[in-house]
């Protein structure tokens, strides 16, 4: 698949196969396309923890609060993506220039892993919605989790949605010549 093919079919998915794992190389594959996505100064100032088996289970329950999630528990991946210093460098722009260059990391390396997830038939889903606290005890963790990534194999028949988005005039402007 190419960038914009994948970018037309990649979507958040609300439906798993929970009975087909997936394989270690291609696991391996989303793990170090994640390992080499862009950060600010190349600090990578986040942490990936790859949660499989009993583990995953237990985290895709702490995203489950108040009926949200429930289709995570089905994902035989869960990753999570918890917050690290910034490096020297990156802390000085970040306070100097007022911008949180962590999130922007932390969006960049969601990109990559979902966008390789995809070229390798995977399927994922971003999740904002989880109990911190319970994700960093259950992967050991003394910095506040940021991101919750299911990734699996969409069940059979999981039909492709129509991407709702707004207008070529409305999201963008050409400024100059």
């Amino acid at each position: 698949m190419n960038f914009y093919e994948i970018a037309e079919n990649r979507q958040s998915c609300r439906s798993y196969d929970a009975g087909r794992a997936v394989e270690g190389e291609k696991l391996d594959a989303v793990i170090e396309s994640a390992r080499l996505a862009p950060s600010a100064c190349n600090g990578q100032p986040y942490h990936i923890s790859v949660c499989l088996g009993d583990k995953a289970k237990e985290a895709a329950r702490a995203t489950q609060g108040m009926g949200m999630n429930r289709f995570a528990t089905d994902a035989p991946v869960i990753i999570v993506i918890s917050e690290e210093p910034y490096v020297p460098s990156a802390a000085l722009g970040a306070k100097v220039k007022k911008n949180d260059y962590r999130s922007i990391d932390i969006g960049i390396l969601a990109s990559y892993i979902t966008a390789e997830a995809a070229s390798q038939g995977l399927s994922t889903c971003i999740i904002g919605w989880f109990d911190n606290d319970k994700i960093r005890k259950i992967c050991s963790l003394n910095a506040d989790v940021r991101l919750v990534i299911t990734l699996g194999y969409a069940k059979e028949g999981d039909a492709l949605r129509a991407k709702k988005r707004k207008s070529l005039a409305e999201l963008v402007s050409f400024i100059g010549e």
